[in-house]
This record gives C-alpha cells, sequence and structure tokens, in this order.
C-alpha cells in the first residue's frame, strides 16, 4: 500500500466537519474514521490516486428530521 500526505482541518465530529464546510467552504469527508474538511482540489486529487473515504453529507428525511450520511468513494 502506497502512503500518501494530504492537506485538511481535522474536526471530533462529523457534525463540526459539516458546519466548518458550509461556513469556510471545502468539503467535509470522513477518511481513515476521521472527519476532515479539505478543499475540493484536495479532494478530487486523493479520489484520483485512489485513496478510500466517504464524503459527508446532510440530509432531511421525509419527517423533517436531518441526519449526516456518507458517500463512499473509491
Amino acid at each position: 500500500m502506497k502512503a500518501i500526505t494530504f492537506r485538511g482541518v481535522e474536526f471530533d465530529s462529523a457534525g463540526k466537519a459539516l458546519q466548518h464546510s458550509e461556513a469556510a467552504g471545502g468539503q467535509a469527508i470522513l477518511l481513515d474514521a476521521r472527519n476532515f474538511v479539505m478543499t475540493e482540489a484536495e479532494v478530487t486529487r486523493i479520489a484520483t490516486a485512489g485513496v478510500e473515504f466517504a464524503h459527508l453529507v446532510e440530509h432531511e428525511t421525509a419527517d423533517g428530521v436531518y441526519r449526516i450520511m456518507t458517500i463512499p468513494v473509491n
């Protein structure tokens, strides 16, 4: 397995990562069970390199409750 370095800001929860990405820009992702916010260019770069991660998204259910979901990449 090849090591890859990346730049991102780590958060202790998915909710905090999503809040930061909404306020400051970037994309919230889950990588190796850790929550990060990265620039779109950095997310594209790690996806192109074949790194497994998931986008973090907020989804409103039919009853109006918001839940954090993951969308797997690679």
